[in-house]
């Protein structure tokens, strides 16, 4: 500052003056703009202490009260520093808020736990921090300190860690402004341990595992020589041991092994400098304690060794603990040791220890048997006998004891359940559970050995299962009410002996049950046992008798069926489908679908015979009641209903084909009918044109079967039976005129059983017309045949044959066929001679039959045109006996013109027949012959006409 910037006295005077004027103005002006936002933290804290009172007990705080005193707060802390007048009234309104928010959790348990009452105490401690030191109050720092502590464990209790920790390094902070060196107070001492402890524990919860040691480490150094502060940290020590105990895994027991070292360390130091014999006590008892925790822990990894020493030190120690887990878990080191004579020992000795509880001994028990199994089973038994005599205190105690013996799932063993069954049938247990107060025990002791016995059914032990059921049923009261467990006993232990095959033992329990209670399952047992005797008319008999028990229902024959097919017992499961379907037609409402049934009822009759008859009339069923209820109602709907209704169409075409090749005819045509309807159902629904060609090939395989079925028996169809036909053939060729082959004729496979259902149609067809004397017909559907691609001269050959020598003859018909087969074979690139001269035979008889003796051009011409045919062939190509047929028949024709005179005839036929026998292998000797007579017959008939 310059010199003469210096103010002189009076200047300096009353510049002191004017500056005071301007900070009273200052302080009045913040005063003025602080003091509302007092007066609204005061409002709100009010109300808060309204909601606290006992009268507004059941009215839930109003969330907008911490929201906002925590805005208030935010203006007010704007205008720190405040005069001490001011620090002192923020003080008292934070210990109002706080005394409420006392009342507030004195008042419901639940807001006690509330994020609303710890956001008051929250809002309470900031205002206490906010205030700072205020003049005349002890220790202010500590009681800001301890409100965040309290509100820090409070956040801590809601498990929301973040603004624990928050609460918590807030109080720290405070503290650290603290000299040490001058706290007297011992609550200040014990706070700044518990601030650490604390902080530990929550960073333990935020998985921050470093901070929470290096805090815990840090608070070591808080111990002021106090028993308590040693207590407390040792005791947080041991909590995060067992935390790390308790999960299970091997780095995790190491590390608890560690923290629970610590806390002995703690507990012996704790010891040390305790004074009173009850702090003694206590830091004695905690050491006993955290040895049997270290003791547990070597247990888990295994280290037995240090199991027993740790046993040894805590039964030798001044103290001498005797708590009761020292034997059980002494009695495991030494079986993890695999020295069984120690344990045994140890076994022995808790006979004698009153203070082990059943569920400590027990275990020990339940372990050795584990351990020793069989080896050890009478020492076990004895000690365990030993150990229930100090038990008989109630029904409940047994019930424990007996449900740790038998144990539970996959833990269940054949030995632990023999001496279960020597437990529960001791006369001394059984009197524990007599009279009305043990009713409760005694069921919870019947469903224990229900469940075992179960247990060991499932797996098939049949003989323990057996036993265990029969020491179930000691447990159940001989009255009225329990008749019906009293038979169910009775059945289980039937299925049992069922399963041991002891078949007698099964039928006495069967009765007895039976007895007590008449039901379906006692007559399904029954049935059963008369099926593995294989006495099929006493079982069938026993499907009736089940249909008057009171609890009958229709699934019984259907187990019945499944237990008979099982049983390889056809006729019983027949029986029992054919007696379920008699409820179908009731109406009844049955969970299993007809369908099923019938389908099922066809394959076992597959099976068991060869009942065509049986299985038509199943089938027959199924297609009436398909009709009578709906395709999609009894089949069922979409895919599923498809799939049934296709199985039925091929079971009847099955059995169609299978009893036609065992020349069952009328069965045959019986089965093809049915086909033929499923087929059309499915053809009508799917419109594929497979179904159409089944449908066409059934219907034509059902007139076909009539027919051979008439031939077979040398009866004559009726004439309801010909129109039935008739009518069967007609849907046939108006399917056939559906199906299209344009897609089909590169296909060789399909081509040829196109070829072949065609034929076989047409030959029927024929057949059935000719029968009604409908000749028009027959060469309608002959011309039919011939026009369509199918055709070969195969099929031509044997419908011109079938035409010629069958009982229904049509010689239109038999030429139409045969000319087309030989056009067919002569325009054949190879063709077959054999059948050539076969049709050449036949077409000159019926072109003979036409045209009379007396007329033969046309015969004629038949004979030549074979002859150009045999021109040019190699010698033996055209059938030899063939040829000699047609030069001997062309030869021998020329006999009656020779008698009528008519030499130019007879010599036109002589000459044909010459020049065929030339083209014949073997026929020299009569070519000559014949050449000879031709000569001599030519001079005689010159010298004639001169």
């Amino acid at each position: 500052m310059r010199i003469a910037e210096i103010p002189s006295p009076s200047q300096s005077q009353s510049q002191s003056q004017s500056q005071s004027q301007r900070q009273q103005s200052n302080s009045q002006f913040r005063f003025d703009l602080f003091n509302p936002i007092l007066l609204q933290i005061e409002s709100l804290i009010k109300k808060a202490e309204l909601f606290s009172s006992v009268s507004n007990a059941d009215h839930p705080l109003s969330p907008a009260i911490p929201d906002d005193l925590r805005h208030s707060l935010t203006h007010l802390a704007q205008f720190t520093p405040f005069p001490n007048s001011t620090k002192l009234h923020i003080w008292k309104l934070s210990y109002r808020l706080w005394n409420a928010c006392v009342d507030l959790s004195n008042t419901s348990a639940a807001r006690r736990s509330s994020t609303d009452h710890a956001n008051l105490r929250h809002i309470a401690s900031d205002l206490l921090y906010l205030a700072g030191d205020v003049p005349g109050v002890p220790s202010p720092a500590v009681k800001s300190a301890s409100f965040y502590y309290k509100t820090g464990l409070i956040w801590h209790g809601l498990k929301n860690f973040e603004l624990a920790s928050s609460c918590f390094e807030r109080a720290s902070d405070i503290v650290l402004k603290i000299d040490l060196t001058s706290v007297v107070d011992s609550d200040a001492k014990k706070l700044l341990l518990d601030l650490n402890i604390a902080r530990a524990r929550t960073a333990w919860q935020i998985s921050d595992r470093n901070l929470a040691m290096v805090l815990l480490s840090r608070a070591k150094g808080l111990m002021f020589g106090s028993p308590e502060h040693y207590k407390a940290l040792g005791d947080e020590y041991l909590s995060f041991g067992k935390i790390e105990l308790s999960k299970g895994e091997t780095q995790a027991f190491r590390e608890a092994l560690k923290l629970m070292n610590e806390a002995l360390d703690l507990f012996e130091k704790g010891l040390r400098v305790a004074r009173g014999r009850e702090d003694m006590v206590e830091f004695k008892a905690l050491r006993s304690k955290t040895l049997r925790f270290i003791s547990a822990v070597h247990l888990q990894v295994e280290e037995f060794e240090s199991v027993i020493k740790c046993v040894r030190i805590l039964r030798d120690g001044d103290c001498g603990d005797n708590h009761p887990s020292l034997p059980v878990l002494a009695l495991k080191a030494w079986l993890g040791l695999g020295r069984h004579g120690e344990a045994e020992k140890e076994l022995r000795g808790m006979i004698e220890n009153k203070g082990i509880p059943e569920s400590a001994w027990v275990s020990a028990v339940e372990t050795y048997f584990e351990a020793v199994g069989g080896a050890g089973a009478e020492t076990a038994m004895g000690v365990f006998m030993g150990l229930l005599g100090r038990c008989h205190v109630s029904a409940g105690a047994a019930v424990r004891v007996a449900h740790k013996v038998v144990g539970h799932g996959g833990e269940v063993s054949e030995v632990r359940a023999r001496v279960a069954a020597k437990l529960v049938s001791d006369e001394r247990v059984l009197t524990l559970f007599r009279g009305e107060t043990a009713a409760k025990q005694r069921k919870a002791m019947h469903t224990l050995l229900w469940n075992c016995a179960a247990d060991h059914f499932r797996s098939k032990g049949y003989e323990i299962s057996a036993e265990m059921f029969e020491k179930s049923m000691l447990y159940i009261p001989y009255d009225i009410e329990n008749r019906n467990l009293r038979a169910k006993g009775f059945r289980v232990l039937c299925l049992c002996y069922l399963g041991l095959s002891q078949l007698d033992r099964a039928q006495e329990y069967v009765n007895e049950a039976e007895k007590l209670e008449p039901s379906i399952a006692s007559a399904f047992l029954k049935f059963k046992i008369s099926l593995l005797k294989n006495d099929n008319t006493t079982a069938i008999n026993q499907i009736q008798s089940m249909m008057s028990c009171h609890d009958f229902t229709p699934d019984f024959f259907s187990l019945s069926a499944h237990e008979a097919v099982a049983c390889r017992a056809f006729p019983v499961a027949v029986a029992s489908l054919n007696s379920l379907l008699d409820f179908y037609s009731t109406g009844k409402s049955i969970p299993t679908r007809e369908v099923i049934v019938l389908r099922t009822l066809v394959t076992i009759l597959t099976q068991e015979s060869n009942d065509d008859s049986a299985i038509l009339r199943v089938l027959e069923r199924a297609c009436d009641r398909a009709v009578e209820l709906g395709a999609g109602c009894f089949f069922g709907e979409a895919e599923v209903g498809k799939r049934e209704q296709k199985w039925f169409a091929v079971a009847c075409w099955n059995f169609g084909t299978k009893t036609g090749r065992e020349r069952k005819f009328e069965l045959c045509s019986e089965f093809m009918h049915l086909a033929s309807k499923f087929y059309a159902a499915l053809a009508d629904k799917e419109q594929v044109e497979e179904h159409n060609v089944l449908v066409f090939r059934s219907l034509t395989l059902t007139v076909t079967a009539m027919i051979a079925s008439e031939e077979q028996t040398k009866t004559t169809l009726t004439n309801a039976k010909i129109k039935e036909a008739k009518e069967l053939l007609d849907r046939a060729g108006k399917i056939m005129k559906l199906i299209s082959t344009e897609n089909q004729v590169n296909n060789e496979e399909i081509h040829r059983q196109e070829a072949e259902n065609f034929f076989i149609y047409t030959v029927t067809a024929y057949d059935i017309h000719g029968r009604l004397n409908d000749t028009v017909s027959q060469q309608q559907l002959v011309k039919s045949f011939v026009s369509s691609k199918v055709c070969n001269s195969k099929y031509l050959l044997q419908i011109g044959l079938y035409a010629l020598q069958g009982p229904r003859f049509n010689q239109e018909v038999a030429d139409l066929a045969l000319k087309e087969c030989l056009s067919a074979q002569l325009s054949s690139p190879s063709p077959d001679y054999q059948t050539v001269a076969l049709v050449f035979r036949k077409l000159v008889g019926i072109t003979s039959i036409n045209k009379g003796e007396g007329d033969d051009g046309a015969v004629y011409e038949m004979y030549l045109r074979v002859y150009r045919i045999m021109v040019g062939l190699k010698e033996g190509e055209y059938p030899l006996e063939e040829g000699k047929w047609l030069a001997m028949t062309a030869w021998n024709r020329a006999s009656v013109p020779v008698r009528m005179g008519q030499c130019e005839m007879a010599k036109k036929w002589m000459d044909l027949g010459m020049e065929i026998a030339r083209h014949v292998g073997g026929m020299e000797t009569y070519s000559s012959c014949m050449e000879e007579f031709v000569n001599g017959f030519q001079n005689k008939f010159s010298m004639h006409t001169e």
